[in-house]
Order: C-alpha cells, then structure tokens, then sequence
C-alpha cells in the first residue's frame, strides 16, 4: 500500500476506503482504544447497574408524583363536596325567593283590589253626596 501522503482520497471509492480503514484497525486494535479513550466516548456510556439505579430513580419520582397527583385529586373531591353544598344551600334561598315572590303577588293583588274598591267606593259616595246636595237644598224664590 501507499503511504497517506501520495493518495488522493477523492480517487477512492467509499467502500475500498472503509475497508481499509477496517483492515487497520483490526491488525491495530490499540488504535481505536486510544481514540475512544480520548474521546470520552466510554465515560459517557452507562453500565446495567447505572441503568437498573437510574430506572430505580425514576421509578420512585414517578411514585412521588403519583402521591401528589391523588393528594391534590382528594383536594379536588372536597372541593367538588364543598360546592355541592353550597349549591344546595343557594336551592334552598332560591326556594325562599320563591315563596316571597309568591307573596309580594298575593300582596299585590289585594292591594289592587282594594284600589279599585276604594275608587269605586269614593266615586259613590261622592255621587251620594252631591245627590243628597242637591236634594236637600231648598230653591230660591
């Protein structure tokens, strides 16, 4: 093989190329180790056991949260109770409103009533009055 420094990579095709590269790093397995021990690569990859404590991690957040999340649906409830009640207690000032909305009409109607009565009974009674005038005045001669 030629050295790196006459060849001209644009001439290669990709497959001769990475079999190349392939070829070398078997006979030179040190290489790659260097390289990925440089890298970092291998600091970055995690083991079973630091993958089962991060499910375990997780596994007990989740449990948290799903605490929280029945504690604020218990809040819920009461307040969901709480309205309830105060409905109940507007159905029953509503029922009251009703009642004396039902009054002030009974109210309202006799007070009617005894509009008219009094109107009419004026309006007689002035009639009857200006009759009895009229009847007992004595003519002037």
């Amino acid at each position: 093989m030629q050295p790196a420094e006459n060849v001209d990579f644009n001439q290669i095709s990709p497959v001769v190329l990475e079999e190349a590269i392939a070829n070398y790093l078997k006979k030179h397995p040190e290489v790659m180790e260097r390289a990925l021990l440089s890298s970092g690569f291998l600091d970055k990859l995690a083991t079973k056991e630091d993958l089962r404590l991060l499910i375990e991690m997780m596994d007990k957040r989740f449990e948290a949260v799903d605490k929280r999340f029945e504690a604020m649906e218990k809040r819920f409830e009461l307040i969901d109770q709480r309205f309830e009640l105060i409905d109940q207690r507007f159905e029953a000032v509503d029922k009251r409103f009703e009642v004396v909305d039902k009054r002030f009409d009974s109210l309202e109607k006799r007070l009617a009533f005894m509009q008219w009565f009094m109107g009419f009974g004026f309006a007689f009674l002035s009639i009857l009055i200006v009759l009895i005038k009229f009847l007992t005045v004595a003519p002037h001669p």
